[in-house]
């Protein structure tokens, strides 16, 4: 969760579910919309406004729930993390086998059809192969973030005391 407040008028606070990211800052202009058609706003925006120019509030506090929805989510992008490395290790030596006569297409040497058409059918491994890969080293950034979530909430209440 995200909350986010006016310059206008600090004691605003919108709260929507994830990060501050612009899709999080749109739903807090949808909120803030409602709120000046119900007349639940008491500050003037006759200039305009923008989420851009929403301030995001940092709760120093964070409550039970959202460490569960971080935790979950957490896992969740583990397990994600493993499904890819077992996709990539499955298909990389059937890839790596594609990648190495792609060279054939280089060199001076005839190429039957039959040894082509298989090489056409080894693309889509070697494209699968490729695609899972970039997502997987993408999916292991994302995973360093996850590890130390985790490894926060594991942490015994002597182990927090003596930091």
């Amino acid at each position: 969760m995200v909350s986010y407040s006016l310059v206008q008028d600090p004691e605003v606070k919108l709260t929507v579910p994830g990060k501050d990211s612009p899709k999080a800052r749109e739903k807090a202009m949808d909120k803030l919309l409602e709120m000046l058609e119900e007349g639940k706003l008491s500050t003037d925006l006759s200039e305009g406004f923008s989420p851009q120019q929403f301030i995001e509030v940092k709760d120093d506090a964070v409550t039970p729930a959202e460490e569960n929805d971080a935790i979950a989510q957490a896992v969740q992008i583990l397990s994600n993390l493993a499904t890819l490395k077992i996709k990539v290790q499955s298909s990389r030596t059937e890839a790596m086998k594609v990648r190495e006569q792609i060279d054939l297409l280089f060199s001076d040497e005839p190429v039957d059809e039959e040894e082509l058409n298989q090489l056409k059918e080894g693309f889509k491994v070697l494209k699968n192969f490729a695609q899972t890969n970039l997502r997987y080293r993408e999916a292991r950034t994302q995973a360093e973030q996850a590890r130390a979530v985790l490894d926060q909430a594991l942490k015994s209440e002597s182990d927090r005391d003596s930091k």
